[in-house]
């Protein structure tokens, strides 16, 4: 099996390169989901134009990037979108595309294929009562599976991102059954961060210890695959099965088994990527080190203002994890054992979470830990965000012991109208 445009290779650990980026092409989005971590809805009134948006592809091409995923909002809403997956396509950069899937029309879809996407991922929060009052939508679910039949019917490559939370925690093994039924080749397990609306709904979030149930259900269901494949007669390489978002896992017994891409040599968790390989694109042109870290904290510039390669290869903002050792650990991180090679887990969902990275209470192996001494953690909400774009409150973290009560009562689904 061929590697991925992404994977790294031996000469990419001689100097940072983006090679892979993800570009939000506009906030405009065609959902207004309850837990959106860039708020999305209306268009930036700034957003780049689409002679800027290809000036920013041929400065990726220089830079040596080799995969672009677009997101938005919603990157199908651009109608430039067709000429800049085109162009990229022809300079040798791989396209996808992250949706909600929710306008993906067969006639969208075999554009898309003609102008060179290579895959597309179609988000899926579970069930159709969790992922409507997740994307706060009525219909969404229909229409994202709807979408994914137009996209394979296309001859795309169907990949689905799920959004793991307090609503749908519970239905992950009923949402394998129904992605794999679908056709969907990977399916990409995130942990909903409390950045943009998602912290208004503190309900909704995972505590650190729930870290470990997810994780234990999401390998069993990765043996479920894997009996899957075997039992159809289908390569492990080409079947349906699930890869870990970087802001779950970390070091316990099922991280190879989830971590690893079928057919590759065994990985883990290896610290953050932002600035090093990763790089991040809001619509008006803010660059960052990866899309989903907070805005404000880190913006190294705008390609408005300054040249692209110039904020990659000078800015701090970007550049934080690239000699990045243990020294800004504290906490618990600070004296883990994994601490070298972790090195607090995804900066992102630390910084979102408690205000700054360097101590990350969602991992599996400081779950452990902590109930080995018959203790679990939570985050209680002390200040909530201010209602930006990729903004975040500020959490603290509590500990209790591992057979408290339930910190709040359990989270009902509401009835959706039509």
């Amino acid at each position: 099996m061929n590697s991925p445009a992404r994977a790294l290779r031996p000469d990419d650990l001689r100097q940072p390169r983006p090679i892979y980026v993800v570009w939000e092409t506009t906030l405009r989005c065609d959902h207004e989901c309850a837990h959106c971590g860039s708020r999305a809805g209306d268009a930036r009134p700034d957003e780049l134009s689409t002679e800027e948006l290809l000036e920013v592809a041929d400065a990726l091409v220089r830079l040596g990037s080799r995969e672009v995923t677009l997101i938005g909002g919603e990157a199908y809403l651009r109608g430039d979108c067709y000429r800049l997956i085109e162009h990229m396509t022809k300079a040798g950069i791989r396209v996808t595309m992250q949706t909600g899937g929710r306008g993906l029309t067969q006639d969208r879809c075999r554009k898309l294929r003609e102008a060179g996407l290579a895959a597309i991922g179609v988000s899926v929060d579970g069930p159709e009562a969790a992922h409507d009052t997740l994307r706060a939508s009525p219909g969404s679910h229909a229409a994202a599976l709807k979408g994914i039949r137009n996209a394979r019917e296309a001859g795309l490559l169907v990949t689905s991102n799920s959004q793991i939370n307090r609503l749908n925690k519970d239905v992950l093994r009923e949402t394998a059954e129904l992605l794999a039924d679908a056709g969907v080749a990977v399916w990409r397990a995130q942990m909903t961060a409390p950045m943009g609306r998602a912290a208004d709904r503190p309900d909704w979030l995972l505590e650190p210890y729930m870290v470990l149930e997810v994780i234990d259900t999401l390998a069993d269901i990765q043996r479920w695959a894997q009996r899957r494949a075997a039992d159809r007669g289908i390569p492990w390489e080409r079947a349906f099965h699930v890869r870990l978002g970087n802001n779950l896992g970390y070091f316990g017994p099922h991280e190879q088994l989830l971590r690893t891409r079928p057919g590759s040599p065994d990985s883990y968790w290896q610290g953050c990527s932002a600035g090093k390989f990763v790089m991040g694109i809001e619509s008006d042109g803010t660059i960052k080190g990866c899309p989903s870290l907070p805005t404000a904290p880190y913006t190294g510039g705008n390609v408005k203002t300054a040249a692209l390669a110039d904020i990659w290869n000078e800015a701090p903002e970007i550049a934080f994890a690239r000699d990045r050792g243990t020294s800004e650990l504290w906490g618990f991180c600070k004296s883990c054992y994994y601490a070298e090679v972790c090195r607090a887990g995804c900066s992102f969902t630390a910084h979102s979470a408690i205000g700054k990275r360097g101590n990350n209470p969602f991992c599996y192996y400081r779950a452990t830990q902590m109930k080995r001494k018959g203790l679990r953690e939570r985050v209680v909400l002390r200040q909530a965000a201010p209602g930006d774009p990729y903004d975040f409150g500020q959490y603290e973290i509590v500990e209790e012991p591992w057979d408290s009560a339930p910190p709040r009562a359990a989270v009902r689904l509401p009835v959706l109208a039509g």
